[in-house]
């Protein structure tokens, strides 16, 4: 369905065409979602930043999660899933993933401060939404933080999670819904992991093309 991210932002930013030049922020979700939120970004002429939330893995299975932690501290825990992590753990385990935040911040966003929510509409980017821990956690956080609108926004996702996104943010623009739906690589011919170096270099990008703008 989707070339590779880039192509997947370029169309989902097509679909958020009502927020161009209307001076919305676009916070992507690392670190997928920073190469389609770049395209948003661009696309809608908005501000970009990213937004670092991390999911809180299961210690015998760090693959699998049972919820998801904000840089604000905003937590988001799955009851069903946590429902076999006794309470101790899951404290140990959202403190660690607190301090790996805070890491992520310093080395993708150079412990560059947020720009303000309070009052914007914020489009928060992911490159696809499997659980939606990480996005639960980041709406917490646009909520906490009094941020005046906010729509989730993703190529793909699966029926039930579009459905639990709807409720959970202002608005919610999913480009596609597989009836089949297992994995987010599913949907792209050309999928990869993206690099810390990837994340740095496209926000260093999109900084210089706005100073460029700047000073034209």
């Amino acid at each position: 369905m989707f070339v590779d991210r880039k192509d997947a932002g370029q169309k989902l930013a097509k679909a958020l065409q009502v927020y161009k030049n209307q001076h919305v922020l676009v916070l992507a979700i690392p670190r997928g979602g920073v190469e389609v939120g770049v395209e948003v970004a661009d696309t809608l002429n908005s501000d970009f930043s990213i937004i670092v939330s991390r999911k809180l893995p299961f210690l015998t299975n760090p693959e699998s999660g049972f919820g998801a932690v904000a840089e604000d501290g905003s937590t988001f825990i799955l009851e069903s899933a946590a429902y076999w992590v006794r309470e101790p753990v899951i404290h140990d385990i959202v403190k660690k993933q607190r301090q790996v935040v805070k890491e992520r911040i310093r080395v993708l966003r150079q412990n560059k401060p947020l720009p303000e929510l309070a009052g914007r509409t914020v489009i928060l980017v992911d490159n696809g939404i499997a659980m939606g821990s990480t996005m639960r956690a980041s709406i917490m956080m646009c909520r906490n933080q009094k941020a005046g609108k906010i729509v989730a926004a993703a190529p793909v996702t699966g029926s039930r999670v579009k459905q639990e996104m709807t409720e959970l943010a202002d608005e919610c623009v999913i480009l596609e819904t597989p009836p089949y739906f297992r994995a987010i690589a599913q949907v792209y011919e050309n999928w990869y992991d993206v690099s810390d170096r990837e994340v740095i270099d496209i926000l260093r990008g999109f900084e210089q093309r706005e100073t460029g703008s700047g000073e034209a």
